[in-house]
């Protein structure tokens, strides 16, 4: 169950597992994108909905909005990410539903609350003794002390536990991008997060170099079928001053991508202006398929916005506990293809289809 599913980086990379999925999503663009590849979707609000309108479901997934408390610095940020510590201690211990509606309400930005659904996913399933076997939740760096307050709750309710900043590169994603990753685990003793598979990218610093036992970054242009070299100028610049935007060379992984990845300029290495990263480049250096069928608006966004599913791959497979993928697992990633086109599930409106007619979601393995 995907809650915040976008336009489905965590859904490829289940179903790459062999792992069936649905997701929630409220934005129509990140719609779009899902049903036309075929991925179970119920476009809506996760508020609206719980554990019982999924009674198969026994992994819980999601990276829900949390810019609220992701502002820079103090001030209204901290204060944001204060109220959600607070709100999460009420709910651990049960406090009466409609008290943290009515307090939730008053909040200055609703975003705030949202960051709290998984929780409520998972305490309810809880409570009505159905609960999810791994729980995999994502997002920005900022949002690590939300996920270690996950933890402790978690813990106490029988969950093994784990969580920190992951590197994307260090997965084999062709691009720097720090996650921090929560996973959950029940009925074991301890769960752990991937080790690292790949050296991290350090500027000025060759891939060769490093701890011989990890495999060398992966740039740009092992990804990207450009016959040239290249450097990607990015869109932000610093303090203004448009000559101190980065530079990234093929040769290197990409800058994290943005929503506004069409905005960066490619330029050879003499300066020659170059064609600008197609929708399907800018998958790629999120390790979606290279045919994965993007649509809809804001498709830049959409891209910016995603898990990269190589990183999901393997963070599912530690929650699982099936232990690193391999190279054929990741592999099946190159191409899409409908995922898996001979059973790919019809894509659902905006209720949740019946009980009987939800596709078993036998995730994790005993």
């Amino acid at each position: 169950m995907d809650l915040f599913a976008g336009p489905g980086g965590l859904d490829v990379a289940a179903e790459k597992l062999g792992v069936p999925t649905v997701g929630i999503e409220w934005d129509g663009a990140a719609c779009t994108t899902r049903r036309a590849a075929g991925l179970a979707t119920i476009e809506g609000d996760v508020r609206h909905y719980g554990p019982s309108d999924f009674p198969d479901a026994d992994v819980l997934a999601g990276g829900p909005p949390c810019q609220t408390f992701t502002v820079a610095g103090g001030g209204a940020g901290r204060r944001a990410l204060d109220d959600v510590l607070a709100f999460i201690k009420r709910m651990v211990a049960r406090e009466p539903r409609d008290q943290i509606d009515r307090d939730l309400a008053k909040m200055e930005d609703e975003r705030t609350g949202l960051v709290l659904e998984p929780l409520r996913w998972a305490l309810e399933a809880i409570d009505s003794d159905n609960p999810y076997k791994a729980i995999v939740l994502e997002q920005v760096p900022a949002v690590l002390p939300v996920w270690e307050a996950y933890e402790e709750a978690l813990r106490g309710e029988g969950y093994a536990t784990d969580s920190r900043i992951l590197r994307t590169e260090e997965y084999g994603v062709p691009q720097t991008r720090k996650r921090a990753v929560l996973i959950a685990r029940k009925d074991t003793e301890k769960v752990s997060l991937p080790e690292a598979t790949h050296r991290p990218y350090r500027k000025g610093v060759g891939r060769e170099s490093g701890d011989g036992r990890l495999d060398p970054w992966v740039s740009m242009a092992d990804v990207l079928d450009r016959p040239y070299l290249f450097q990607v100028i990015s869109n932000y610049g610093t303090g203004g001053d448009p000559k101190a935007r980065g530079r990234r060379g093929s040769w290197e992984p990409s800058a994290t991508v943005t929503g506004k990845i069409s905005r960066n300029r490619i330029v050879s290495t003499t300066g020659e202006e170059l064609e600008r990263f197609t929708f399907s480049e800018a998958g790629r250096l999120q390790t979606f398929p290279s045919d994965y069928p993007w649509s809809g608006n804001d498709i830049g966004q959409q891209i910016g916005n995603a898990v990269p599913p190589r990183l999901a791959i393997h963070v599912l497979s530690a929650a699982f506990e099936w232990g690193s993928p391999s190279d054929d697992v990741l592999g099946k990633l190159a191409f899409w293809n409908g995922a898996r086109s001979d059973q790919a599930p019809a894509a659902v409106g905006r209720v949740p289809r019946k009980r009987a007619e939800l596709a078993p979601m036998a995730a994790v393995r005993s």
